[in-house]
């Protein structure tokens, strides 16, 4: 089926031909980082995770959404979500290359990543990230191909794929879980040893992957001939809407833990992204616009007149997925650092080839999800035809 990735009009080779270079900048970009090491980076003694570790944590949340898809197909028969659950596991391919390849120039040296298969240190979480993560690459090409193959052949999907599918559930949810627990269990990090972290992670999770697959799918109706249905958006666009409400009441239990408790350890990180802390408040201007920017994505999609409007639809989505963006893949990560164990503060400012590097892991996954999206798309487009 790949094949049919092949036939596009100039505009969709335009694109494709954009995203290569986009890739192609960041290969070079990250070719000068493995000549010279990661001190190109913005990364330091007291920040060690930067654009790269925030990214990954980002992008799993987004892998792990696309199970409010599967969920109510496979577990309630929702038949709403037939046509699109497909496209939800294609964006968890996609996204789960992406926190691969945040690894991978993360860590430096890239044999670097033999180390957890060849010395496992099962007490590590590291460890299970890497099993979980893979794996659930792994289940989303299983299921999403076998999915697809069976839609073109107009059979139903193979028995045997079944179990599949029905395993995904949990390994999404533990894709996000183990992510969690990276930062839960370093007891030096105040802002990070929170019980809620993991609950925080899968609300902001099941708001930005299904926020994203709605602005995807809004794009595709428009572009060709397929339609995924207003029913189907209407209705993932409210689980998008609860669970932003939901990540957003866990903020505010932060909060209030930090500040009525009058913790300092739990305060000066919370200062420091919304306020400001002894002169040091870069990051402050974007917390507080994700905060606003969030508020406002669930405002209009609690208005029905306004979440029916695609144009208001997509508004509402783009600023959950904005608002969740600014919090876990700028926030929490850079945050986390501040203030450092000895009480001092040392900001964060990523360099041009570092962003470059980044830009081209979202390149290197907008060309996935365009991909395997345009065979989708065929296969869809050829079924309407008969």
């Amino acid at each position: 089926m790949i094949e049919k990735a092949l036939k596009g009009s100039s505009v969709y080779w335009g694109w494709i031909i954009f995203l290569l270079c986009l890739i192609g900048a960041g290969m070079m970009a990250y070719l000068y980082q493995l000549k010279v090491g990661l001190g190109i980076t913005g990364m330091s003694r007291d920040i060690s995770w930067g654009v790269y570790i925030a990214q990954f944590t980002y992008f799993v949340g987004v892998a792990a959404g696309g199970v409010m898809v599967v969920i109510p197909k496979y577990l309630h028969h929702y038949t709403k979500y037939g046509k699109i659950v497909v496209f939800g596991e294609f964006l968890a391919i996609a996204a789960v290359v992406m926190c691969l390849l945040f690894i991978v120039v993360d860590i430096g040296q890239p044999m670097r990543m033999l180390n957890v298969v060849l010395h496992p240190t099962p007490h590590s979480m590291l460890f299970y990230d890497m099993i979980v993560l893979n794996g659930y690459l792994l289940l989303n090409i299983i299921c999403g191909y076998n999915t697809l193959l069976a839609d073109k052949k107009g059979v139903p999907c193979p028995g045997w794929v079944k179990p599949f599918i029905y395993i995904s559930i949990p390994w999404a949810i533990s894709i996000h879980t183990v992510t969690a627990f990276l930062y839960a269990g370093l007891p030096g990090r105040h802002f990070w040893l929170t019980a809620i972290m993991a609950p925080r992670f899968l609300a902001s999770a099941f708001a930005a992957g299904p926020a994203l697959l709605i602005m995807i799918l809004l794009f595709v109706r428009k572009v060709t001939k397929f339609d995924p249905g207003d029913e189907a958006l209407q209705t993932i666009a409210k689980t998008v809407c609860y669970a932003m409400i939901a990540n957003l009441f866990f903020m505010g239990c932060e909060f209030f833990t930090a500040f009525y408790s009058q913790i300092p350890g739990h305060m000066h990180t919370l200062e420091y992204l919304f306020a400001g802390l002894d002169g040091y408040g870069n990051l402050v201007p974007f917390m507080r616009a994700a905060i606003v920017i969030g508020l406002f994505g669930v405002f209009l999609l609690l208005v029905p007149r306004i979440r029916r409007n695609p144009k208001g639809l997509a508004l509402a989505c783009a600023s959950v997925f904005l608002a969740t963006w600014i919090d876990k893949g700028v926030g929490l990560v850079i945050g986390g650092f501040i203030p450092n164990p000895f009480e001092t503060i040392t900001e964060y400012h990523p360099t041009l080839p570092e962003i470059t590097i980044a830009a081209a892991i979202w390149g290197v996954g907008g060309l996935i999800v365009t991909i395997l999206y345009k065979v989708a798309i065929s296969v869809r487009e050829e079924q309407a035809r008969v």
